[in-house]
């Protein structure tokens, strides 16, 4: 595991440590929670085999991420109540503007909780999205997590660090489809959520501009 001790991680990866600060995430994890209520969390399911997610998942904004049986895709309502996402919280979209360059706005921010002992992320790619020149913006909250980051196939080399509540996490450009995921938590480590775990926002753009 390497230490996070400069920004840039590689071409396209850049890690913000401590980007926001005490205050502010108590603020932002406020404004999460008091959106569940519209956008309430969810156990998704694999693609064919209807095996579930070891983390809960909701989403903001106009567009939201759902995997269920069918596939994966993109859609404007919720898939458990039909009602329409939360709109994505103003912190967030001001981070977007400041760190990420994109010219348009994220249209979905994804939600993961991790909660528990087998609260995990197997490798994966981002590559639901036709806007894949806009970057990927990932912002930690809660209990400290180990990151994997790998390459463009899900076989080559990796590389693991410790994310922290409150770090950011850009990939973009020749890194956009590495290959990414969380191995585990360290529970206790934070006292931002009652009852431990970890919140992911994940901001993404969908459609191109």
């Amino acid at each position: 595991m390497e230490k996070l001790d400069r920004l840039t991680v590689s071409e396209g990866v850049r890690i913000f440590p401590g980007l926001i600060d005490a205050p502010a995430q108590k603020v932002l994890i406020g404004e999460v929670a008091a959106l569940f209520v519209q956008s309430p969390l969810y156990r998704p399911v694999m693609p064919g085999s209807g095996t579930p997610f070891r983390v809960e998942q909701t989403c903001f904004g106009p567009l939201g991420w759902v995997s269920d049986r069918s596939g994966y895709r993109y859609q404007p309502y919720h898939p458990v109540t039909g009602q329409e996402w939360a709109t994505i919280p103003p912190a967030l979209l001001t981070l977007w503007n400041e760190l990420t360059g994109y010219p348009a706005p994220p249209e979905c921010c994804l939600v993961n909780f991790y909660r528990g002992d087998q609260a995990k992320m197997g490798l994966h790619q981002d590559r639901d999205e036709p806007a894949l020149d806009a970057p990927v913006l990932s912002l930690s909250l809660g209990d400290s997590a180990l990151f994997r980051l790998g390459g463009s196939t899900r076989k080559g080399p990796t590389r693991s660090f410790r994310l922290n509540s409150g770090d950011g996490l850009i990939f973009g450009g020749p890194a956009r489809l590495s290959f990414h995921g969380i191995d585990r938590l360290y529970p206790d480590t934070s006292r931002l959520i009652d009852g431990g775990g970890r919140i992911n926002l994940t901001l993404r753009r969908v459609t191109r501009p």
